[in-house]
């Protein structure tokens, strides 16, 4: 009988704040924006919504068939509960916040997604990657438009420049019509990428108008551009800032213009500042409605700059132009030849860009910032800037801003108003214990020790400790040993949250392991100073102070001391308590007699130092993990090595016994390793059982239950992920068989992308297309879908002609899938394998069609437009069939005989459908005069917030650059 093994899935994960591998968005949410708003972050594979004052996680987003990592997030101008979402494999989603589902997906880029950006209608999704494309997403049609290539490296800034029509007088009299350019333009692009270049492309005529070198000393890493599109910023590496002038009124009034003199430059390089860092920038943003703007690299600050207005700029040339006179009159006192230049030195036009703008603060923050947003919040003077760090933590800071300083020489102040910190640690756990009902987990980090309520994933106490190495909850679960790097060990009360005591454990040296006796009185310690320390749990009578009473203590007390050879990595106590094995720095393990502590075995075999070790349930086989990438099994009666496996493809940091399975032997275990997989074998069979992958770090930490239903691991990635055994049986076979598969279809994939558009290759605008197993299988279901549909039509064909000769002829025997569907015809059941694609799949779908299916699909889009079956999916898949195959179609006659009966029918469809349409239109108009004849109001402002939030704030960002 072959065996079967229960699996393990997913179930939970906490323990992250933010993920340092995307850009965060502030959104403003609630009644009228009440609160402190919402985050909207990433965490690894998932996005997080936070209530930044309560601290609160308001929604998780999560697609269960992804497990990339989020790199990019982007909120919709027009809808604000619309979010696009990039991922490490360079897939799109589209996210509605009100109902937490991805709404739309698209599959374009080969390499993660680095920036976003919606035009302002929200209609359109520019998306820029690491493997340099750019592509334009149309959201209504939900396809990609097409791609834009020009840059030679990741695309680092992206933004759509829409600058409003220009709008001609028509008239000199005070009665003159305003007449606006009638065809709306597609808009401009502005793109930055690693590869110096800051790119303006026009959207209409799809090319790069303009092209210049951002940063003279490198890569550009950043852009930033006016929220009234006069000007923008680049920043790039030394701490160095361009500044850029932005002709918005001249590209505006382009657009129209087939004909563009090469001489016209609508950006204009108009100088440098430099910041106070010089490490390489990562983020420029705008204050959307004041004239601040903020600028971060990957250090512990982000620095405020200000424009200054047209006054400001004035004054501040003028006082200029003083000083020269002043210094001119010196001159001449002085005997010196000088001449005085008479021009006007207070155009601010021709002002320098360190007089237009000024560092207003620079604000100090906990950690290395990753991304920052501003707030708005309504009500609050302030400026608000939210700032996500790469040590798991979201911190909301007040900015003092110009108008609120008091005092001419006053200095702008900032604090830190709100954060999110306790649901995470801010450094990697090393170490995490499960309590002995299963209800809570300790986990250890550098400088905090956290305990979770694994059923709620809420973080219940936080303790601050040195940098832990090791823990362990005490019997009871009521107390929590820590072992420090520093040599100490730390007893925590959870009860009361405090510390109840510290030991100088080891001298100064890192305590590597620790483990309770199977019996609970007793702990024992292994150190860098080469000795393994026994200690036994002691309650004390200890005085109150100022008092007579006396009060009961926990206290270690040192028993036993075992010196070994080298430093101590880990150790073992075997469950029935006779033996403890002690894993060495010289790639040894030494067994010795727990009572006497004499040496009983030596297991001698690793290449390198063994990291990890467990003894199974009924103390017969001990596990050890290495460095060397290998897991060797041994029994406990002879020492003997059963096998040892290749385990992993990078050192192997945790292994860990299951307490109890279902056998009640517990010969099952698990490894987990640097390559960032969990793997769970079968100590007696030497198999692989499960693969289980989820982690985007090193896995550092690993612990079963006590019932063996769960395991819980740490991450470099800051996630706790708790993995429950399900009702589900595997089977290695199958197993295996599902890993090649996995592999096959890998390959596949990526040797299909080897070169998919070799005719594009020197083009700067390409097919927005990528292969995918989900194309490829739609592709499939087309082609088995028009094989069925025609072999059933010749069917039909063949029994009318039939019926001619004999009337009584019996009906045919059709597919039984067209009967199971209601008997319904051929054509409905192609046209509904069509509608089932999703429509950013379909072209690629169609692609993989071989171009003998190509007569069947054009017979049926003549009978879909017939019956005017989904007109536009008829229109969409002809359009891309005849582009696509063009020259083949037109040499054949048949294909072209039936492409004229597809004309003939489509133009008459199309014909009924746009008469029916303007019939409707009219009917509309007809029935909105009415209600204005009525006087029927409409009592609903929709753009009042907009009101409300400029009111009293004047926009001028830029107006003296252009």
């Amino acid at each position: 009988m072959v065996k079967s093994y229960l699996k393990f899935e997913p179930s939970k994960s906490f323990g992250v704040v933010v993920s340092s591998n995307s850009n965060l968005v502030w959104s403003s949410r609630g009644k009228a924006g009440a609160g402190a708003g919402q985050a909207i972050v990433a965490a690894n594979e998932e996005v997080l919504v936070w209530d930044i004052k309560k601290g609160e996680l308001l929604s998780r987003w999560r697609d269960e068939n992804c497990k990339f990592r989020v790199t990019a997030i982007a909120q919709s101008r027009t809808d604000p509960d619309v979010f696009a979402v990039g991922y490490e494999d360079g897939s799109i989603r589209l996210w509605d916040s009100k109902i937490a589902t991805s709404v739309v997906s698209f599959n374009g880029h080969k390499s993660a997604i680095t920036v976003l950006a919606f035009d302002k209608t929200g209609v359109r999704l520019a998306s820029g990657s690491k493997d340099t494309d750019i592509i334009v997403w149309d959201l209504v049609a939900e396809v990609g438009q097409y791609k834009l290539r020009g840059h030679k490296d990741q695309v680092t800034g992206l933004y759509f420049i829409e600058p409003d029509p220009v709008v001609r007088t028509e008239g000199e009299d005070d009665h003159a019509v305003m007449a606006v350019d009638s065809e709306p333009s597609d808009g401009f692009l502005l793109t930055t990428g690693k590869d110096s270049l800051i790119k303006l492309w026009d959207l209409s005529s799809r090319h790069c108008i303009e092209t210049h070198v951002a940063q003279a000393n490198g890569e550009c890493w950043a852009l930033g551009v006016s929220p009234d599109f006069t000007g923008c910023i680049t920043a790039g590496n030394d701490g160095e800032i361009t500044v850029w002038a932005l002709d918005a009124d001249a590209l505006a009034s382009s657009a129209q213009k087939v004909d563009l003199s090469q001489s016209v430059n609508f950006l204009q390089n108009r100088g440098t500042l430099h910041r106070s860092s010089k490490e390489r920038a990562a983020e420029v943003v705008f204050h959307p409605l004041r004239d601040y703007f903020a600028v971060h690299g990957v250090e512990k600050s982000v620095e405020i700059w200000r424009i200054r207005n047209e006054a400001e700029i004035k004054k501040t040339l003028a006082r200029k132009k003083k000083r020269r006179r002043e210094k001119l009159k010196e001159k001449k006192a002085e005997g010196a030849d000088a001449d005085m230049d008479e021009t006007d030195d207070t155009d601010i036009a021709k002002a320098e860009v360190s007089d237009v703008f000024v560092q207003h603060v620079i604000v100090r923050t906990t950690g290395k910032v990753r991304s920052v947003d501003w707030a708005l919040n309504p009500g609050v003077k302030d400026l608000q800037l939210l700032v996500g760090g790469t040590n798991n933590l979201l911190e909301l800071y007040n900015i003092v801003g110009k108008e609120r300083l008091k005092s001419k020489g006053e200095e702008p102040d900032y604090n830190k108003a709100l954060a999110v910190e306790l649901p995470g640690h801010r450094t990697d756990i090393r170490s995490v214990a499960i309590s002995s009902d299963d209800k809570m987990l300790a986990s250890a980090a550098n400088g905090s020790l956290k305990i979770w309520n694994i059923k709620t994933q809420q973080c219940i106490r936080t303790f601050d400790c040195g940098y832990a190495l090791c823990c362990a909850f005490l019997p009871g679960d009521k107390v929590v040993i820590v072992g420090t790097k520093e040599g100490e060990l730390q007893l925590y009360d959870v009860a009361s949250a405090s510390l109840l005591e510290t030991v100088n454990a080891h001298d100064g040296h890192a305590v590597w392991a620790l483990q309770v006796h199977p019996d609970g009185r007793s702990v024992v310690s292994g150190g860098a100073d080469k000795t393994a320390k026994f200690w036994d749990f002691k309650i004390v009578q200890e005085p109150v102070l100022g008092t007579t009473r006396t009060t009961h203590r926990l206290k270690l007390v040192q028993s036993r001391i075992l010196k070994v050879s080298d430093d101590i990595l880990s150790l073992r106590f075997s469950p029935d308590a006779r033996l403890l094995a002690v894993a060495l720095l010289d790639s040894t393990v030494k067994v010795f007699f727990n009572d006497t502590l004499k040496l009983y075995l030596n297991l001698y075999g690793h290449k390198l130092p063994v990291l990890s070790m467990d003894i199974s349930y009924d103390s017969k086989l001990i596990v050890t993990s290495s460095a060397d990438k290998n897991i060797r099994i041994w029994g406990l009666d002879f020492g003997d090595c059963h096998k040892a496996l290749f385990g992993h493809q990078d050192s192997i940091l945790q292994v860990a016994f299951i307490p109890h399975n279902s056998d009640g032997n517990g010969h099952y275990f698990f490894s987990a390793s640097k390559d960032r997989t969990i793997k769970y074998w079968d100590a007696d069979k030497f198999e692989q059982i499960q693969r289980i992958d989820g982690h985007h770090g090193e896995i550092w930490a690993l612990a079963v239950s006590h019932s063996g239903r769960f395991l819980v691991s740490a991450s470099h990635d800051k996630s706790i992920r708790v993995w429950e055994e399900t009702d589900e049986q595997i089977f290695l076979e199958e197993e295996r068989e599902k890993e090649l598969e996995e592999l096959y279809e890998q390959t596949l994939t990526t040797s299909l992308e080897q070169d998919p558009d070799e005719q594009d290759a020197n083009r700067e605008i390409a097919a927005a297309t990528k292969q995918t197993v989900e194309t490829l299988m739609a592709g499939e279901r087309i082609a088995e879908a028009l094989e069925l549909g025609m072999t059933d039509l010749n069917t039909i064909r063949e029994w009318e002609e039939a019926r001619q000769i004999n009337p009584n002829i019996a009906p045919p025997q059709r597919n039984p899938i067209f009967v199971a569907l209601g008997n319904i015809p051929a054509e409905t059941y192609v046209l509904n394998t069509l509608q089932k694609i999703k429509p950013a799949s379909l072209h690629d779908a169609l692609l993989v069609l071989p171009f003998s299916t190509i007569p069947s699909l054009l017979t049926f889009l003549n009978l879909f437009a017939q019956r005017e079956l989904n007109v536009p999916l008829t229109c969409r898949i002809l359009f891309f069939v005849l582009k696509t195959h063009h020259k083949q179609i037109v040499a054949s006659r048949t294909m072209r005989a039936t492409l004229e009966k597809v004309r003939a029918n489509l133009r008459a469809a199309l014909r009924r459908q746009k008469d029916e349409m303007g019939f409707n239109i009219a009917a509309l108009k007809v029935v909105s005069m009415q209600l204005r004849d009525k006087s029927v109001r409409e009592y609903v402002d929709e753009t009042w917030e907009e009101k409300e939030k400029e009111k009293g704030v004047r926009k001028r960002a830029f107006a003296s650059l252009s």
